[in-house]
């Protein structure tokens, strides 16, 4: 069969400025079948108006777009030219926007938590909103590509997974899929690099004061997505550590009697034909290895029933931003890891 050129698809991306927005806009840029029409951000930010390749010198020579603000005209521009906008923008605020696009029929990959969660009412719980879109949240396929991948084609809105879910997430459901696990409560310990907590500065993120230290305790966000997607209660304790980029999920599970390692690597199999899962027994991953490449590394190790699973992504990109070009490329029928690898 002769090569067919890919569909082209025009995008927007909005919150752009961002460490995720930055990553993004990078890989849309280098994407053969994606045809980036604008990055923008808030009206009002004192980036707008700024060259995005300015605020991250490290890309300055393929950012070279300015970064336009988000205004009543720009949303007009959006509608009209794009096919697809990305929202790299508070949670919230997604979900203040995303409708506005859906409605005039564009398709919406959405990076932040507004539309993840199944129960409205863990939005007040855990976001501290009250979320006012309930028919667009029912709507929306949760964007872990390798799972649910089929959904992703058709969607209109995709909720991309959270940085700590898709790293606990791709570990685990393999072996909930098989039924290995006991039903007692997941444990999930996780370290993130420090552009976890935004480009926004603060005194907990400033360099003098930042130390390895756990947050969130009993009530992150990420819990209830993680316990939603597994099916299982699940105990998930993040920390933030001083280096840039990366997660290592350390996860605790009980394995039901007589489960055999031959049937926990059978479990594992799924991730097979997938060319961005790197699955291996005792393998012990590292960040350093995922760090600036779109993979997830996974390793197991178990001790008569107990299981510990270790999984490493980086956090900007398997984590948000590749994990949205899989999505865009499933949607466009080309191979996941297109403009990736």
């Amino acid at each position: 069969m002769p090569y067919q050129t890919p569909p082209s698809q025009s995008v927007a991306i909005i919150g752009a400025s961002g460490y995720v927005g930055a990553e993004l806009t990078r890989l849309v840029n280098q994407h053969s079948a994606l045809v980036l029409i604008g990055c923008y951000v808030s009206e009002h930010s004192s980036d707008a108006g700024k060259l995005l390749g300015d605020l991250h010198p490290q890309y300055a020579h393929c950012l070279s777009m300015p970064l336009q603000p988000l205004s009543s005209a720009a949303k007009a521009a959006i509608i009209e030219q794009a096919d697809t906008v990305f929202l790299c923008t508070d949670h919230a605020v997604s979900v203040a926007l995303a409708p506005e696009f859906l409605q005039a029929g564009l398709k919406v990959m959405d990076l932040s938590g507004g539309f993840r969660l199944h129960d409205v009412n863990q939005y007040s719980d855990f976001y501290g909103f009250e979320h006012k879109h309930t028919d667009w949240l029912g709507r929306a396929v949760y964007g872990l590509a390798e799972w649910h991948a089929a959904d992703i084609v058709t969607a209109q809105l995709v909720a991309v997974p959270g940085c700590y879910p898709t790293a606990a997430l791709m570990a685990l459901l393999p072996l909930k899929q098989k039924a290995l696990l006991t039903d007692e409560k997941v444990i999930v310990n996780a370290v993130s690099g420090v552009t976890g907590a935004g480009r926004k500065a603060s005194l907990n993120t400033h360099g003098a004061e930042l130390s390895l230290q756990a947050y969130g305790l009993f009530n992150h966000r990420h819990t209830p997505e993680i316990a939603q997607q597994l099916q299982q209660n699940v105990l998930f304790t993040p920390h933030l550590a001083n280096f840039p980029r990366g997660i290592l999920a350390t996860i605790y599970a009980n394995l039901h009697e007589q489960v055999t390692d031959t049937e926990i690597e059978g479990a594992y199999q799924c991730y097979a034909g997938q060319p961005l899962v790197r699955v291996k027994a005792q393998n012990r991953p590292a960040i350093k290895n995922v760090e600036h490449q779109p993979f997830v590394d996974i390793g197991w190790h178990r001790q008569g029933n107990q299981l510990i699973v270790l999984s490493a992504i980086d956090n900007l990109l398997k984590g948000a931003a590749s994990q949205a070009i899989q999505c865009i490329n499933l949607q466009l029928g080309l191979p996941v890891e297109e403009g990736l690898l």
